[in-house]
């Protein structure tokens, strides 16, 4: 996989994304090179443990947008929503299992917008699915998704805050 054209496709998607609505909502976006894969990454700071790097935290939730070697030969992109070891994440108690439970429950009222998505997973994955992609155009895709995700971030909050100490 020719990673450097592609990280650079995805830096591109990311400057098109709505900047305002990306500031309205307190989402961050950060770019880069994940397991052989490139991905494009939304996040809240509050989303993670405090006084680690959001993008790395040992706790935390974000959407993620990437692209394997096995995806560019099937013009696939992946898209996910990781909720990674939520029971250390300070200033809530949450149990990983009822967590996801209570997220998927919200989210089945935004699942048709969603291609080829699943939410059959361990408590990790909260979702996830794959696009069809022209990869001459992956902006497209990546900006859809990422706007798409911005419809349902509200969703990550009003779970966190049923589990606020």
């Amino acid at each position: 996989m020719d990673i450097a054209n592609y990280l650079d496709k995805f830096k591109k998607a990311a400057k098109l994304l709505d900047q305002k609505l990306l500031d309205e909502k307190d989402i961050e976006i950060v770019t880069g090179v994940c397991l052989d894969s490139v991905v494009l990454k939304l996040y809240k700071c509050s989303w993670a443990s405090p006084l680690q790097d959001p993008v790395t935290a040992e706790s935390r939730i974000f959407f993620s947008i990437w692209l394997t070697e096995d995806g560019i030969k099937k013009n696939e992109l992946f898209y996910n929503i990781h909720a990674l070891k939520l029971r250390k994440l300070k200033g809530y108690t949450i149990e990983s299992r009822k967590f996801a439970d209570d997220f998927r429950n919200a989210f089945k009222a935004f699942e048709q917008a969603w291609p080829n998505v699943s939410v059959n997973f361990g408590p990790l994955t909260l979702m996830q699915g794959t696009v069809k992609a022209d990869l001459n155009q992956l902006n497209t895709e990546i900006v859809t998704l990422s706007h798409e995700f911005l419809k349902i971030a509200h969703l990550v909050d009003a779970t966190l805050l049923r589990y606020k100490k």
